[in-house]
């Protein structure tokens, strides 16, 4: 048996797995879930150290591989994270007593928590085909937060699944219509942009400004959430601008193994993706409209998904190696 901690490390909270891997098992079993506000350490080592200061299901010498899903870009052993005051380096946790490591983004963790029990259990807003769901096809995951995230998981030769990251957040946005090109003008100018990406149209902030365009009221993220009952025209055309990012990636790695919305806006606030602009945008296509109306499309609604989806790499990891 292999025991396996996994960690998905935000700006605002970390979350800490403790798992066990039995032989012959697909999936890492959950044994007990700790979660910690990021900002009250003062460094990775501190935070770790914070962990392992109470009894937990396991020490330190007793994982076999530590697996650390971070808000921001990996390489090799170190990770900065944008918006944690203390970068990530693997080469800590050996103080900790902790044998084997490794970082991977926190999109590719939740690619691959699409494999895990937070993508089974993740709400059906298009069932699709069967037909489509095909075994072993591209899965297609984004997600509107701070940021927009995307990734994509494939299967290669052996039947092993691999996160392909994306950076398709940063990527231009497409507008409309005179309506929306002047909402692009909106946003250039608010927020200083030489073009309008993905990151300032489909996130929190995206939709404070979306709400701010319509309605003249600024407000944060969480206080436009509150006022969507009674803010019909901002559901729409965010769900409309969600609908159609979602439309663009599914048809850039033609997701036949379904797409996946994560990330906390629509977790929080469904109705952004319910809405019949969202799956109306969605299959909006002359030449593969057929194509994207028998595609699967999941929310992920699953806040601890990050942490799944870790243990899941950190699984397959362990058994490549034995």
């Amino acid at each position: 048996m292999f025991r396996i901690l996994a960690a998905d490390i935000g700006g605002t909270n970390s979350r800490f797995g403790f798992f066990e891997l039995e032989p012959g098992a697909e999936e890492p079993r959950l044994q007990n879930i700790v979660r910690f506000a990021t900002a009250e350490s003062a460094s990775f080592p501190e935070l770790l150290a914070r962990l392992f200061a109470s009894p937990q299901h396991f020490a330190p010498s007793g994982c076999d591989l530590a697996v650390f899903a971070v808000a921001g870009p990996v390489q090799g052993h170190i990770c900065r994270p944008p918006n944690i005051a203390w970068n990530i380096d693997l080469h800590d946790i050996a103080g900790l007593g902790l044998k084997r490591g490794a970082l991977l983004n926190d999109f590719a963790a939740q690619a691959f928590a699409c494999r895990s029990r937070a993508g089974r259990e993740s709400q059906v807003l298009q069932r699709g085909r069967a037909d489509h769901a095909l075994h072993g096809g591209t899965m297609a995951v984004l997600g509107a937060g701070t940021g927009l995230g995307h990734c994509a998981l494939v299967v290669d030769s052996a039947g092993d699944y691999i996160a392909v990251p994306s950076e398709a957040g940063h990527a231009a946005f497409p507008f409309v219509g005179e309506e929306e090109c002047a909402y692009a003008d909106y946003v250039r100018r608010s927020a200083h942009l030489d073009y309008c990406h993905g990151d300032a149209i489909v996130t929190g902030s995206g939709l404070s400004r979306l709400h701010a365009f319509l309605t003249g009221e600024s407000l944060s993220p969480a206080e436009v959430g509150a006022r969507l009952p009674h803010s019909p025209r901002t559901v729409e055309w965010f769900a409309r601008f969600y609908g159609r990012a979602a439309r663009n990636y599914a048809l850039n790695v033609l997701s036949l193994g379904g797409v996946y919305l994560a990330g906390g806006v629509a977790a929080k606030n469904t109705v952004l993706v319910e809405h019949p602009a969202f799956l109306a945008e969605f299959c909006r296509s002359s030449a593969h409209g057929e194509l994207l109306c028998g595609l699967p499309v999941l929310l992920n609604k699953n806040q601890d998904s990050g942490v799944l989806g870790a243990a899941l790499f950190g699984a397959q990891r362990l058994r490549r190696r034995g």
